[in-house]
């Protein structure tokens, strides 16, 4: 009997848990998950949030496109927390950098994928992850980038222009209600990468709060064209619940200049 697929429903997968090793001797925490029954088609790459306001490998659409996506698209899912960062799954060593010692990260990651033979790689930025896949992920073995909420805080023009003459694929997805990119400002900005695709998602914010599921089939789209969409919203077979309770102050991950401030004067993650 067919059941709802949940904002916490965990498919069919297979899961490990997985450490990536820096150029500059950190140890990087993260998780591989893959398809139970078949060989992957492809394979995304989450490059999460800004840590110090609550991103991390758990950020809830890379969550779900783990718990998703291997059964519902055939995808392997590689999630990571970048050095400093914890989650359910641990801590990352290292210390938050600003966008600079990240590029170890960024490179481990990859090249985890390339030595674990993972098929057609294609990283998935989220915010401060956009600025990071601008910056270090136009790769030999990366075939595109998928950027949601695209800052471009970071990233520079000759970031731009390294992605613009590879000829790789580049889309942003940018919701209509961003705080920091919307899709008339984004379109300028990607003018710089004349291949570039920006989609400007209809009512969405930055956190992608109630959209996950949107952003769920874009992905699927361009990374697995021949996966239809949408995405079932039903599954027959087994299926588990995750505890996503360890976030409840942290559901959801944004990129800010200031943090939030809680209710007693403390600073906390948005």
């Amino acid at each position: 009997m067919s059941e709802a697929i949940r904002a916490n429903s965990i498919l069919p997968v297979r899961r490990e848990d997985i450490e990536l090793h820096t150029a500059d001797g950190l140890k990087l925490v993260g998780e591989l998950a893959l398809p139970a029954d078949r060989d992957p088609v492809a394979t995304l790459v989450c490059v999460h949030p800004l840590p110090t306001h609550g991103g991390m490998m758990d950020s809830h659409v890379f969550r779900k496109a783990a718990w998703r996506l291997p059964a519902l698209a055939g995808l392997a899912v590689l999630r990571f927390n970048t050095r400093g960062t914890s989650s359910v799954r641990g801590t990352s060593e290292g210390a938050f950098d600003n966008a600079v010692g990240e590029r170890y990260d960024v490179a481990a990651a990859i090249e985890y994928a390339e030595f674990a033979s993972l098929p057609r790689v294609w990283l998935l930025g989220w915010s401060f992850g956009t600025d990071l896949t601008l910056k270090y992920g136009c790769d030999p073995a990366v075939e595109g980038a998928i950027l949601l909420s695209p800052p471009l805080r970071f990233a520079t023009e000759e970031d731009l222009a390294t992605w613009a003459g590879s000829g790789k694929p580049v889309t942003a997805l940018v919701p209509e209600f961003d705080d920091y990119l919307r899709p008339d400002e984004a379109r300028q900005r990607f003018t710089a990468i004349p291949r570039a695709e920006v989609v400007g998602v209809p009512g969405a914010k930055h956190l992608w709060v109630g959209d996950a599921e949107k952003v769920l089939d874009e992905i699927v789209q361009r990374v697995a064209p021949d996966v239809p969409v949408p995405l079932p919203s039903t599954w027959d077979g087994p299926m588990e619940s995750g505890d996503a309770s360890a976030y409840a102050d942290r559901t959801v991950a944004a990129f800010a200049d200031v943090p939030k401030q809680g209710q007693d004067g403390r600073q906390g993650s948005l």
